[in-house]
C-alpha cells in the first residue's frame, strides 16, 4: 500500500550561472503518489530544477529533502540509491547495446555487492554473483514487458522507433527501483497516439508505487494526468495548483498558455 505524506520538499532553491538567474527561491512540497507536472516556456529553468534535485547541478542556495532527509548536492549515484531516478529531455541510451542490456545497466545501483569493490573480487563469479545476474535479467525482462517492449529485447537500442526509445529510457530508470521518477519531456516528439499511450503508462507507473514528476510541454497530457501543476517563468514560480486553477490563472495565461494548447 502506498504511504501518504510529503516526501519531496524543496526550500528556497536558487541557481545562478555567472550572474544569470536560472532559478530563484523555488519552494515546492509534494506527496507520495501525486503526479506533478512542471511547465513553463523554454528557458524557464525547468531542467535546471531537475538537475538540482538529482545532483547533476549544485544549487547556489536552497535545500532539497527526500523522505525527510536532505539530499542537496549529493552525488547523482547516491541520490539514485536513495530512490530518485530520471529520464532526460534528449534521449541518452546506449545505442549499440541491446534493449535488454540497456535496462540491465539501469540496475547497477542496486547490484553493488561488497565482494566486487576490488579487482580481485570482480574476478570471483561465485554463487551470489550468478544469482544476482539471474535476478537482474528477470527484473529487466519484466520491466520491458511493463513498458511494452518485451518482443524487442534483443534489438539494438538505436533500431527502436523514437517513441519506443522513450519507453526504453523509462524502463531503464525504473530498473533502479526508484520511489520518485523525474521525466523530462517524455512526450517530446511523440504523435497523438503515442502520447495517449504514454499517459496510460504514467498512470501505471504510479499504480506500481512510483511517484511521477514530469516536465512537459504537451498541455493535453499535462491537464489530463496531473494532480498538481507548477509553473515557472524566468526561474521563478508564478503559479501552483490543480489543472483547473492553473488553466485560469492570469499570470500563466500571459506567460505560457496564451490562447493555445502547447508551447
Amino acid at each position: 500500500m502506498m504511504k501518504n505524506g510529503t516526501f519531496l520538499k524543496i526550500e528556497a532553491l536558487s541557481k545562478r550561472f555567472e550572474g544569470l538567474k536560472a532559478l530563484e527561491g523555488i519552494n515546492l512540497s509534494s506527496k507520495r503518489g501525486e503526479i506533478i507536472s512542471l511547465i513553463g516556456p523554454n528557458g524557464a529553468g525547468k531542467t535546471t530544477f531537475f538537475n538540482c534535485i538529482t545532483g547533476m547541478t549544485t544549487p547556489t542556495s536552497g535545500r532539497v529533502f527526500f523522505e525527510g532527509k536532505e539530499i542537496t548536492a549529493l552525488k547523482p549515484h547516491v541520490i539514485t540509491r536513495r530512490g530518485v531516478a530520471r529520464t532526460f529531455q534528449n534521449i541518452r541510451l546506449f545505442s549499440d547495446m541491446t534493449v535488454l542490456e540497456n535496462v540491465i545497466v539501469g540496475r547497477y545501483t542496486q547490484n553493488a555487492l561488497p565482494i566486487f569493490k576490488t579487482f580481485v573480487g570482480s574476478l570471483v563469479r561465485g554463487k551470489q554473483f550468478n544469482k544476482q545476474e539471474i535476478t537482474t535479467r528477470k527484473i529487466a525482462l519484466e520491466l520491458l514487458a511493463f513498458v511494452g517492449l518485451s518482443l524487442q529485447h534483443d534489438r539494438l537500442a538505436r533500431h527502436l522507433a523514437y517513441g519506443d526509445q522513450r519507453r526504453l529510457e523509462i524502463a531503464r530508470a525504473l530498473a533502479s527501483e526508484p520511489e520518485l521518477l523525474l521525466l523530462d519531456e517524455p512526450a517530446a516528439g511523440m504523435n497523438p497516439q503515442e502520447t495517449k499511450s504514454l499517459m496510460v503508462l504514467v498512470g501505471k507507473i504510479r499504480d506500481r508505487g512510483v511517484t511521477p514528476f514530469l516536465i512537459e510541454h504537451n498541455m493535453q497530457m499535462v491537464m489530463g494526468i496531473s494532480d498538481q501543476i507548477v509553473v515557472l517563468d524566468h526561474g521563478e514560480k508564478i503559479a501552483e495548483g490543480s489543472a483547473a486553477a492553473v488553466r485560469k490563472n492570469p499570470k500563466v495565461i500571459e506567460a505560457y498558455l496564451g490562447g493555445g494548447g502547447e508551447a
